[in-house]
């Protein structure tokens, strides 16, 4: 998985990054190793849910069609819904705009022994915020009243303090590990054919895709240096090809797997006092009661 990993400091350039598995791969085969992944994964996240003192926060990215929907999809199936939450990150309402850009996402990071997946998340804040800086007008933030403020400064500060929201995550026990779905530009476009040519998925659809797609290269830009500044040791990018499905999918089970791997979570410890209180509960269930 280390060829998907996006070194802190790395020097990106997502022109020269795969959008594609380098061979053909029988989707079937695909299928059945992502079905094996998922049943450990099921297996840690029991463990994780029963142990209860830390959690997992799982990151998705991407362009509008990138697969982000059916990457939790079949991520997610088999997961016991008791300890999984989505959550989904659209345009800030208004009570959201009367807090900082991280009080949105800080109501909804995962309980201890809970994964929770961001579909979308805090990095829309450097990245649709970065092609349209506009947006970050309606923050009001204090001396940032026009676009030409928005400047270098501004958004170092602003990785700054991603940077430092998510350390303190880690140090509090939530884990965390964050995909950018790379899909093509050709790909993208064909995918929204589809979605035009099936009447079942026009909702899917908005003309507000295409407007944004006009800015394809403004976003490869933003994606590459919130990649370059933003991957850290204990919070690391994957930046995962995009353009087949079924193979996406695997790399990611993949790399949450090898995550939860490394958690190595843990049923509780029984005390003595807890093992005899189980023995006598036994001793009574055999008795008839």
């Amino acid at each position: 998985m280390r060829k998907y990993k996006i070194s802190p400091g790395e020097k990106v350039r997502l022109s020269e990054v795969a959008t594609a598995p380098g061979k053909l791969h029988d989707e079937e085969e695909l299928r059945e190793k992502l079905a094996a992944c998922v049943e450990e994964i099921s297996a840690l996240q029991y463990r994780l849910y029963a142990e209860n003192r830390r959690s997992l926060l799982i990151i998705l990215q991407g362009m509008d069609s990138s697969g982000k929907d059916g990457t939790i999809k079949h991520l997610m199936r088999g997961l016991n819904p008791q300890g999984t939450q989505v959550h989904s990150f659209k345009h800030p309402t208004d009570l959201e705009l009367e807090h900082d850009f991280l009080w949105r996402h800080i109501q909804k990071i995962p309980q201890h022994g809970e994964i929770a997946i961001f579909n979308r998340s805090h990095y829309e804040n450097v990245l649709i915020c970065k092609v349209h800086p506009e947006l970050v007008l309606a923050e009001r933030r204090p001396g940032i009243d026009t676009v030409k403020k928005v400047d270098k400064k501004f958004w170092k500060e602003r990785y700054e303090q991603i940077n430092g929201f998510e350390k303190g995550l880690v140090r509090n026990g939530i884990e965390i590990v964050k995909f950018f779905l790379h899909l093509s530009f050709d790909e993208q476009r064909d995918r929204f054919f589809a979605r035009l040519d099936n009447k079942e998925k026009h909702w899917k659809f908005s003309a507000a895709d295409i407007t944004e797609r006009g800015f394809w290269p403004e976003y490869q830009k933003a994606y590459e240096q919130a990649l370059e500044h933003t991957s850290t040791k204990k919070a690391p990018w994957y930046v995962i090809p995009a353009d087949h499905k079924p193979f996406t999918h695997l790399q990611v089970a993949r790399i949450v797997l090898e995550k939860l791997r490394k958690m190595d979570p843990q049923f509780p410890p029984e005390d003595k006092k807890e093992t005899a209180l189980l023995q006598k509960a036994r001793k009574q269930l055999k008795q008839g009661m």
